[in-house]
């Protein structure tokens, strides 16, 4: 079946929604995703969005200043800059679709204060702010008559020169974006989307590890997309660890216990009830996220021990569940009773700092295609992202896009020359094995070679199983008939392969990317 939309948008996340609501008034959109419209990483953001609203004591300038040391100076200052200040104006847009952030009795803003950050600048609705915003703008988007909710579509691979015969290398000048092609898992079949701007906003890649904060959707489907493509993707190797996520086996994804815990005061703690954080860093408990992740790998790795503890038992019981009631009911379904006992966390995968390259305007080096949201570098995190940066971004970056996207679209046309998916082939419940178990080997090679503490010799031998079963996937993929399960592992093995490659490519440690082969910043001459 061939869809026309004027927008077509990949990702049903903060990015993808907001970029939706703010174009609709102009055309149809499409908003594809993979699963429900809850299922995307904002969902699960705890700690909060930050901005600059208390200017009795913050300002653009600290707020831009933490971030690029947060992002170990190697973060774009023009998109810093651009986020920074563009935030505000952003928080109100929020507002009005229905959101709703703490506030104290007086009505000001009730600010959180999270690892990195010089003042109090992070906004939250409890400890679930990414699920309010998620919720409010879905509610927005229901109620938008312009905008078409595909749930259950999966992307497959977006639409360039190439699917009309045109050979396309990473040198090819003019690469466009006519759309994508798209699963729909009800019907098995892959039908043809057109439109005249494509959006990617298809969140991050942490599914390729085993320990995760993310939802397992996060297989960085919209990254390796768009690299199959011949498009610039940029910082792999900067992913970042939370430090603290919910240590329970078997649990996957992690539950994530938030940074503001411990910005609230919440103290780090190995298995003998000893703080450890003086002997890594001044900041302590609060240092930024890779250095605290670091400090926890070293603590576990020096004394065997697979968990740290986090304790805020020092703190009001009741002001604890106030700030917190969300973690507060899960750990007690554990039988942990936070305000008395210790919370055990590892550290997890979290986020990604690098992504689908993109310019001010969300733009990616593929005409007609921008990317958003965590699938993107904008270059604002740089090597390391800083708290509660993350929700910002996306919907600055979604209103820079709109407005571009709105500006050029009555130059684009749809292309009808596009073939229709070639859907030949068949699966077996035989098969189905070798792609699960695959999957489960994607994850325990990131988990074991590319995790916190890297070397050359583990990136080698990640690229070289990696590379085994490149192979073998692709065989499989020409055979079968297109499914989610199958473009998902070919999606992660290509995701896994970049993160090894930028890494083994990083003669230095910065920010989240740690080597014990080059433990010390590159030196410029």
């Amino acid at each position: 079946m061939v869809r026309k939309f004027d927008f077509l948008v990949i990702g049903s996340g903060i990015a993808g929604m907001s970029f939706a609501l703010k174009v609709a008034h102009k055309g149809s959109v499409a908003l594809i995703c993979k699963a429900g419209l809850e299922e995307a990483n904002t969902y699960y953001a705890q700690g909060g969005i930050a901005s600059v609203t208390n200017l009795k004591v913050d300002n653009f300038e600290k707020h831009i200043h933490d971030t690029m040391v947060a992002g170990d100076w190697i973060s774009d200052p023009a998109a810093v800059e651009k986020v920074v200040r563009n935030a505000p104006a952003q928080i109100d847009e929020l507002i009005k679709w229905g959101v709703n952030f703490d506030k104290k009795p007086d009505g000001e803003f009730d600010l959180h204060k999270e690892g990195g950050h010089s003042e109090f600048r992070i906004l939250h609705h409890k400890d679930n702010t990414g699920a309010e915003i998620q919720t409010s703008l879905i509610e927005a988007v229901k109620q938008h008559p312009n905008i078409t909710v595909f749930s259950n579509f999966y992307a497959v691979e977006i639409i360039t020169q190439h699917h009309l015969g045109i050979i396309v290398t990473r040198h090819t000048p003019g690469i466009k974006c006519f759309g994508a092609y798209v699963l729909n898992e009800k019907t098995g079949e892959v039908d043809t989307f057109l439109s005249r701007v494509t959006v990617m906003a298809t969140g991050g890649c942490e599914a390729v590890y085993t320990h995760t904060t993310n939802p397992l959707v996060a297989t960085g489907d919209g990254i390796a997309m768009v690299y199959r493509a011949k498009g610039v993707v940029k910082d792999m190797e900067f992913i970042q660890f939370h430090p603290t996520a919910l240590y329970h086996p078997g649990d996957r994804p992690s539950f994530l216990i938030t940074e503001a815990m411990r910005g609230y005061g919440a103290v780090l703690k190995n298995l003998a009830g000893e703080e450890f954080m003086q002997k890594y860093d001044p900041r302590l408990s609060l240092a930024p996220r890779d250095i605290v992740a670091r400090a926890i790998d070293s603590e576990m790795k020096q004394r065997g021990d697979d968990h740290v503890y986090l304790d805020v038992t020092h703190k009001d019981p009741e002001e604890t569940k106030k700030h917190f009631p969300n973690i507060y009911k899960k750990c007690l379904s554990l039988g942990i009773d936070i305000t008395k006992d210790y919370i055990p966390v590892a550290p997890a995968a979290h986020y990604l700092c690098g992504g689908i390259k993109v310019d001010l305007d969300g733009q990616s080096s593929i005409k007609r295609l921008y990317a958003l949201g965590e699938c993107s570098c904008t270059g604002l995190h740089g090597g390391n992202r800083l708290a509660s940066n993350s929700l910002i971004e996306a919907i600055v970056y979604a209103e820079a896009a709109a407005q571009h996207a709105l500006s050029v679209f009555d130059r684009y046309d749809f292309n009808t020359d596009i073939p229709e998916w070639n859907d030949e082939g068949t699966i077996s419940t035989e098969e189905r094995i070798l792609i699960t178990q695959s999957m489960k080997e994607v994850n325990q090679i990131m988990e074991s070679y590319v995790g916190i503490v890297r070397s050359n010799l583990r990136l080698v031998r990640a690229w070289n199983r990696l590379d085994i079963l490149y192979e073998e996937t692709e065989r499989l993929f020409k055979r079968v008939k297109a499914s989610r399960e199958i473009c998902e592992l070919r999606n992660m093995i290509n995701v896994g392969y970049l993160i090894t490659r930028q890494a083994m490519e990083r003669k230095e440690s910065r920010g989240l990317h740690y080597t014990i082969d080059y433990p010390h910043k590159e030196k410029k001459d």
